[in-house]
């Protein structure tokens, strides 16, 4: 019986903060010369995002006595600060979005035997899967696993993850958690590749249920058929995430895109081998650039990454969270019924991670 996720949660600091605010705030700040302010605003309104969240009080400019002065300049606190932060603040944001996971999914916190949890914006120990235990009342003896540095893409690993998890032992009950706050890695603006970090990235969690048990849970949901993982010919040096003295630093270069773009097609077609193609597609938004260059390469139609795009413009680009937000939006969309879909996602390397699911309704399982 192949494992099914029964329900997801998601979850976003109280603070948000319009693009536009946001554009006006990095454009704003002291010493900024002219060329790089029209960078900002043209890598700000072409990012497709409305709004996102941060645990940041001060991200819009707000002095909060950390990032930001009272002169609303943005300040550069160590990474030491930084992720004393991420270890205030990212346990009740992944226990908030895992909550919701179990009362959608009718879940009890004792029926979980597994976490597999996923960071990849600060480290702490003992981390976030040992905060999940006891701060969700499961059970001391539940198995834990931490995906951390995988980037964007690591929604699908932990999701494979849970799957390996079941099929291994086929009563398990897996709560995938991923948390990222990316906001707490902001910094100022001397290039265009730290231009489009700041311009997309956001704070959120995200949680999924995993099991093979028909009787656990809600019925229905997304059935996990199978994952695919392929390193692209190009882009080891084209996406990458270090960590600096004032916080990780991401490089995305203008090739990122193109890069997709190019090895796409071959991607998925080895990866559905010769499978039809779905009509439903839940696809990581790197940024509007990234599935501008996913939908031309794969000819899809423009209704395929509505649900993508949606979540981009609501919330940003919220690393390894960000793809089950969109599963969670295609999984309650009472349209899509009884239907494939695969979900891609995309992380440092380049690497592109891919998984084929089904979509059941609670009817039609039996």
């Amino acid at each position: 019986m192949s494992a099914r996720i029964v329900s997801l949660g998601t979850a976003v600091p109280d603070t948000a903060v319009s693009q536009q605010e946001l554009r006006d705030f990095f454009a704003g700040q002291p010493g900024t010369d002219p060329l790089t302010r029209r960078l900002i605003s043209a890598a700000f309104d072409a990012a497709g995002i409305s709004t996102r969240h941060s645990v940041l009080s001060g991200l819009g400019g707000l002095p909060d006595g950390v990032f930001v002065a009272e002169d609303g300049a943005l300040r550069r606190p160590t990474t030491g600060v930084r992720n004393d932060l991420y270890r205030e603040t990212a346990p009740d944001l992944a226990a908030d979005a895992a909550r919701r996971a179990l009362s959608d999914g009718a879940v009890a916190a004792e029926q979980i035997t597994h976490v597999v949890s996923v960071s990849c914006t600060g480290f702490f120990a003992p981390g976030i899967d040992y905060r999940l235990v006891r701060d969700l009342g499961l059970d001391a003896d539940v198995a834990r696993t931490h995906l951390g540095f995988i980037g964007c893409a690591a929604a699908l690993p932990a999701l494979r993850t849970a799957s390996q998890i079941t099929a291994a032992e086929p009563h398990a009950v897996v709560l995938v958690v991923c948390v990222e706050l990316c906001s707490l890695h902001i910094r100022d603006l001397p290039d265009p590749e730290q231009i489009v970090a700041a311009s997309v990235f956001a704070d959120g969690a995200a949680a999924a249920v995993v099991t093979a048990d028909d009787a656990v849970g809600t019925p229905g949901g997304l059935v996990l058929e199978r994952f695919g993982t392929t390193l692209t010919e190009e882009g080891e040096s084209d996406m990458v995430w270090t960590v600096g003295d004032h916080g990780f630093r991401m490089r995305l270069s203008a090739e990122v895109p193109r890069i997709i773009g190019r090895e796409i097609r071959s991607a998925v077609q080895s990866f559905l081998g010769g499978e039809p193609t779905p009509d439903t597609w839940a696809v990581h938004p790197g940024g509007r650039s990234v599935l501008d260059r996913v939908e031309a390469g794969l000819e899809l139609p423009d209704s395929a990454l509505t649900t993508s795009r949606a979540v981009l413009r609501d919330r940003g680009n919220m690393s390894s969270a960000t793809l089950l937000f969109i599963l969670a939006e295609l999984l309650d969309d009472p349209t899509i019924e009884d239907a494939p879909l695969v979900a891609l996602a995309f992380g440092p390397g380049l690497t592109v991670e891919s998984a084929l699911i089904h979509k059941v309704s609670p009817d039609a399982r039996t």
